[in-house]
């Protein structure tokens, strides 16, 4: 028997995943798995933990595949799932905190002053570095598109916590992109006097 070549056509892939076709599941994981682990990875810090994670959620979207009903993306059902994973396993481990007195920030940074130079991947550690309740509530609403309502229903929280929560990892992520800034301004600075006393 020939091997089926699957393409990103997602019927025919969940259909095939639902038959358990070996072929299409393998197909799934490597087709999803390199973005879902960098979304396990925003939650998670430790690497290995995320990769445990990462297959959890996967052995959970072969199971229940039969459970998308075609409305709405494919890959946004696994990735709700990947989400949903991934808060489980921050709640079982007692690893999510949501800081609750942590001072507000005296000022808004001056977003003018930024002309950051900042590529996609310093920001995503820059996020990762975020206190963890900050973070988790600053991934779910800004990048993975949750609203303050899911927010709260998924961290047994209020909306308002959420909202304060999103500030204040705002104003936190502004702080740490502005001395990100001034420290390369600084180190450029004393590249050019090293050269010049060269």
């Amino acid at each position: 028997m020939g091997l089926k070549i699957y393409h990103t056509a997602d019927n025919e892939l969940i259909e095939g995943c639902k038959k358990h076709d070996r072929h299409a599941q393998r197909f799934l994981y490597d087709h999803f798995a390199p973005k879902m682990h960098a979304l396990c990875c925003r939650y998670i810090k430790d690497k290995m933990e995320a990769e445990d994670v990462l297959v959890t959620s996967f052995t959970k979207i072969l199971d229940r595949i039969g459970q998308f009903k075609n409305e709405g993306s494919f890959e946004g059902w696994i990735k709700r799932i990947v989400v949903n994973e991934s808060l489980s396993y921050l709640r079982r481990n007692k690893s999510m905190y949501l800081e609750m007195d942590i001072e507000a920030a005296d000022r808004e940074p001056d977003y003018e002053r930024l002309d950051s130079q900042l590529e996609a991947d310093d920001l995503l550690k820059l996020i990762a570095e975020l206190p963890a309740g900050y973070k988790i509530v600053f991934n779910m609403y800004a990048i993975d598109g949750y609203s303050h309502k899911e927010i709260a229903d998924q961290l047994g929280i209020s909306e308002n916590t959420s909202k304060s929560q999103l500030s204040r990892a705002r104003v936190a992520l502004q702080k740490a992109l502005l001395e990100s800034e001034r420290g390369a301004k600084q180190e450029k600075s004393h590249e050019q006097q090293s050269g010049q006393a060269i």
